[in-house]
């Protein structure tokens, strides 16, 4: 049984949740503001933390950063602010997923079991190569001109389809399909965007001339460099 915590402040809405998940077999703990969510962080260990942003006594970023202090529990933004800023900011602090009020629990439900399948699956062994990029993949971790960078789960995950893709012309939809194991429709390209932004921030010298993940116009993405591995 998967153990999550829900932090929201509208006691209705997270009634709802609460009531949706258990029917789906999961285990749930309420907080209704960020002091008592910390508290519940510090005494358990859960599997998921579905975080609204908007708190009586604080903001979920906050929040998402105390975690990400000690620990790589996934979480899942709830949010009524959806301009990119927003989300750009909740994925860069270490958020693995969002969803914007009003939503349909089915939509969630989706997003849930997609970053736990995520953090469940295994990265294959070997070693890829990419003129200055080095991912060592049973490690999940990635080098640029050999100094380590840190990924998301989603970020990473999205650099390794890419790679082992290298050269091939990669649909936005299937992207999104790989990326989040979940129907096309739950996902808008602005999320697939942001990612891809960051990711280039990441890695490339100049994120605006990009000279490794190349877009092709009207059709997707492609890795534009040759990928060795051991």
């Amino acid at each position: 049984m998967h153990s999550i915590l829900l932090v929201e402040d509208d006691s209705t809405l997270a009634m709802g949740i609460e009531y949706s998940l258990k029917n789906e077999g999961y285990k749930v703990k309420l907080a209704n503001n960020a002091a008592l969510a910390k508290q519940l962080i510090d005494e358990e260990t859960y599997e998921l933390i579905i975080l609204d942003i908007t708190l009586p006594d604080g903001n979920g970023y906050d929040l998402c950063k105390y975690v990400r202090n000690t620990k790589e529990t996934p979480v899942i933004f709830l949010t009524a602010l959806d301009e990119e800023v927003n989300v750009v900011m909740g994925l860069d602090i270490g958020g693995d997923d969002y969803i914007t009020k009003p939503f349909k629990i089915r939509e969630l439900l989706s997003r849930i079991r997609a970053v736990l399948r995520r953090y469940s699956q295994k990265s294959p062994e070997g070693i890829l190569k990419s003129d200055d990029i080095k991912v060592i993949q049973i490690q999940n971790k990635v080098y640029v001109n050999n100094k380590e960078i840190f990924l998301t789960p989603s970020e990473y995950k999205l650099l390794v389809f890419l790679m082992l893709n290298a050269n091939k012309v990669l649909s936005r939809n299937a992207i999104l399909e790989k990326l989040w194991d979940i129907e096309g429709d739950f996902i808008d390209d602005n999320t697939l965007s942001v990612y891809i932004r960051r990711l280039r921030e990441k890695i490339e010298k100049d994120s605006s001339n990009p000279f490794y993940i190349k877009t092709v116009r009207g059709l997707g993405y492609t890795w534009d460099k040759e990928v060795g591995g051991e």
